[in-house]
């Protein structure tokens, strides 16, 4: 039979039984947006680039080709830089105008910023969280007007730039508090660091006002120590967007480095009890040996495949002054060897 015929026959046989062929479904005129992953955070703490800089240090990539810190950041896989905050440091180094410059390159190459306030003249943690000297001798409202109006004029400085600032820390590993003795968090006593912390919160978001706001704790392994902290912020209704958390799995003790998994498993684990508190998580500051670069990039993939089946809370990585070197400044963890990166990077690079 033709095809002709075919058709003449069908519409025939439709027509007899009262039958009309079904129209296509209209397209629905407002159909829900089909959700997409989030991409992972892959970054990179490098504050010290400038002074490494100043001493005359270069970096190169794999290929022995020179290059700026930050650009080779991104030609290693990163999509994110973090930049460490003195208030009034000896040598300017992490000072306002060195973070300016260090973000002035970020954003040149469409970096996000994390932007991590010590709210001291040198480093701030778990051991050290020393009052600036500027700031010496002020009481609690004077201590929060200062951190207040230092965490503007930096920001500011930095929007009068363009940066791109994404994440705000307000503090540096602060699972002991920060601005001692004032600030100090110990037992069931937060002491002022809720008064502290939220001069910081609403000075973000009075210049950057989608930044997130991040709450740095250390040994993000330690889940007892983590759960006590929390629970307590809880209960002080400390207001953050995300948990920050710092993990050095292999950190030398008793003469050697010990196993990497161990920590690394454990704060895997720890995930779905972190997420319980309501918050996102974002690994701030990671590291291994740098003499272990085998090991290290073991960790770093260990650490991204097996937190994709949290994407929904889990944001990223941030790897801790990889660039650095011990025999360029006495930092046994960072991910280089005579100025090129190591195999500790690659994952970031899939």
């Amino acid at each position: 039979m033709k095809p002709f015929s075919r058709l003449l026959l069908l519409s025939v046989l439709l027509a007899a039984c009262g039958k009309t062929p079904v129209p296509a479904p209209e397209p629905d005129p407002d159909p829900e947006p089909t959700p997409t992953p989030t991409a992972l955070v892959k970054g990179a703490d490098i504050s010290w680039v400038t002074e490494m800089e100043s001493k005359g240090y270069k970096f190169y990539n794999a290929a022995g080709q020179e290059r700026e810190c930050t650009a080779l950041m991104k030609e290693l896989g990163m999509n994110a830089i973090r930049l460490r905050v003195w208030v009034n440091p000896q040598g300017g180094w992490n000072g306002k105008a060195d973070v300016v410059a260090k973000a002035r390159r970020a954003k040149a190459l469409g970096l996000k910023l994390l932007i991590d306030f010590h709210y001291s003249d040198t480093w701030a943690d778990p051991g050290h969280q020393s009052v600036p000297a500027a700031w010496a001798g002020k009481d609690a409202a004077g201590m929060a007007a200062a951190v207040k109006t230092h965490t503007q004029e930096v920001l500011q400085a930095l929007k009068a730039e363009g940066a791109d600032v994404a994440w705000v820390q307000v503090g540096n590993e602060t699972t002991q508090g920060m601005l001692w003795n004032s600030g100090k968090v110990n037992g069931q006593s937060a002491g002022e660091f809720v008064r502290y912390f939220h001069a910081g919160r609403e000075a973000v978001k009075a210049v950057y006002p989608d930044a997130k706001v991040i709450l740095h704790l250390d040994n993000g392994w330690k889940m007892s120590t983590l759960d006590w902290f929390l629970g307590l912020m809880k209960t002080a209704a400390l207001d953050y967007d995300i948990l920050g958390l710092s993990l050095y799995p292999s950190y030398w003790e008793g003469g050697a480095y010990p196993d990497w998994t161990t920590k690394v498993k454990q704060f895997v684990a720890n995930l779905p009890t972190l997420n319980s508190y309501g918050k996102p998580v974002m690994l701030v500051e990671f590291g291994m040996p740098a003499s272990q670069p085998d090991k290290a990039k073991a960790a770093l993939q260990y650490l991204i495949d097996n937190t994709r089946d949290y994407s929904s809370f889990f944001l990223g990585i941030f790897y801790w002054e990889p660039e650095s070197e011990h025999g360029r400044n006495n930092y046994d963890y960072g991910a280089f060897a005579g100025g090129k990166p190591t195999a500790a990077l690659d994952p970031f690079a899939k």
